[in-house]
């Protein structure tokens, strides 16, 4: 791979622009069916005088913006590439958006992502997965075969995946970009010693169809929190990651220019610190992270744990209306797990609306949620009635996106633009 930029297909960006709004856009104001994303994003309407429904996820024109720019600036203050994991969104427009903020690629986590990321035109993706599904790989042939620029690499953490994918690219013109993955105790995929990632190497060397590129992996499945023993334990695979990259090029398995990537939304802080220089003279080393949350950052699990959570901004909220209170203490919301994530902690009322007038809200608690429904519990003296609309912090923006295929975005509550999603 190169170090040349990343595109998208500016054809298609504005092609997804047209697709007409109809009943399929849940929260939607009917008063749009009909016109295309384009010309609804046109109308700037109000979010909650113009006939959107609630529940609705909305995001923040402001707060997307100043994410975007701070990552892209620590980025490259401390000499590291950006390769943002497109699976946190699965929203071509906001690949544009950190493409236009200096993104090296695009990353996906299976074949139907990458799918989509090419239907848009983008040029260089990582696959941070394994690929031996042979229908996959014909596909992923044709789509190099057909396009001299589109940049691909994933990854193959046995012998046997090297294997399976030599026999189903036979024939290929263009050979299939691979890096090594390197696991760890306890973690996901990839090779869990030297020895097993020494056979890969040599399985890929002997392979007409492959080429091997770098070592990557992924060390926020090996903690989840950022006391000094879980950094401790990242760093420490982080330096393994390193050793194995300088043993393969010493071997002769690795040359030219070394994709070397790791970094989740968590520590990729401590991927700077351990890859981004300090490598021997004469070894080309292009340290790539692979990070997605920042683009939205939250309100729960990555604000307690992202290395930058002091200076990323929530660009999610999620509004419901107060349906019902059976009891002083309790109040149910027109939200549940089918409209917001929960999966690593629920949402967090903040604000409230009533009569044209939003105010703060602070000592109530989302203590459960079913499929439609949240549970809010109510301190003494609780403002809130039926009716109100309660706005909500969320956490984990990876579980939230696949629940919306369009989210107005907003500045204030004027809604200035609609992102579509592809799940």
């Amino acid at each position: 791979m190169t170090s040349s930029d990343c595109s998208v297909n500016p054809g298609a960006l504005a092609a997804l622009r047209e697709e007409p709004l109809d009943w399929r856009f849940k929260s939607i104001p009917s008063a749009l069916w009909g016109l295309s994303l384009a010309d609804a994003a046109a109308q700037r309407l109000s979010l909650f005088d113009d006939g959107f429904l609630a529940p609705l996820v909305v995001l923040d024109a402001d707060a997307l913006e100043h994410n975007l720019r701070t990552m892209a600036a620590w980025c490259a203050e401390h000499g590291v590439r950006l390769a943002p994991h497109g699976k946190t969104t699965m929203a071509p427009q906001l690949f544009a958006r950190q493409i236009e903020h200096g993104a090296w690629g695009m990353t996906a986590a299976n074949a139907g992502q990458l799918r989509v990321y090419r239907a848009f035109g983008v040029s260089r993706v990582l696959l941070a997965n394994q690929l031996v599904d042979p229908a996959a790989l014909r596909w992923l042939a044709a789509e190099l075969d057909g396009d001299d620029g589109f940049e691909f690499s994933c990854w193959v953490d046995s012998v046997r995946s090297a294997e399976l994918m030599t026999e189903a690219l036979q024939g290929t013109r263009r050979q299939v970009d691979v890096l090594v993955e390197l696991g760890g105790e306890g973690g996901r995929t990839g090779a869990r010693d030297e020895a097993t990632a020494l056979a890969i190497a040599e399985t890929v060397q002997s392979s007409p169809a492959l080429r091997l590129t770098g070592v990557g992996g992924y060390e926020g499945a090996l903690a989840h929190d950022s006391s000094p023993h879980s950094k401790e334990i990242v760093s420490g695979y982080l330096r393994r990651l390193r050793e194995l990259t300088i043993t393969l090029a010493q071997r002769g398995f690795l040359g030219g220019q070394i994709v070397v990537t790791a970094g989740g939304s968590a520590y990729f802080d401590l991927v700077a610190a351990e890859l981004a220089g300090g490598w021997p003279d004469g070894l080309d080393v292009l340290p790539v992270l692979r990070s997605g949350a920042y683009v939205t950052h939250d309100d729960g699990f990555y604000r307690s744990i992202s290395p930058l959570g002091h200076r990323f901004r929530p660009a999610l909220r999620a509004w419901a209306q107060v349906t019902s209170k059976p009891a002083d203490e309790l109040a149910l919301l027109t939200m549940g797990k089918r409209d917001a994530s929960f999966d690593e902690g629920l949402p967090e009322p903040q604000l409230f609306r009533r009569d044209g007038v939003t105010g703060q809200l602070a000592g109530h608690e989302v203590t459960a949620m079913n499929d439609q429904h949240s549970f809010l519990s109510l301190p003494p003296g609780s403002p809130l009635r039926v009716g109100d609309w309660v706005g909500l912090g969320l956490s984990h923006p990876c579980t939230v996106f696949d629940k919306w295929q369009l989210i107005p975005v907003v500045d204030g509550e004027t809604v200035v633009d609609l992102v579509r999603t592809y799940f």
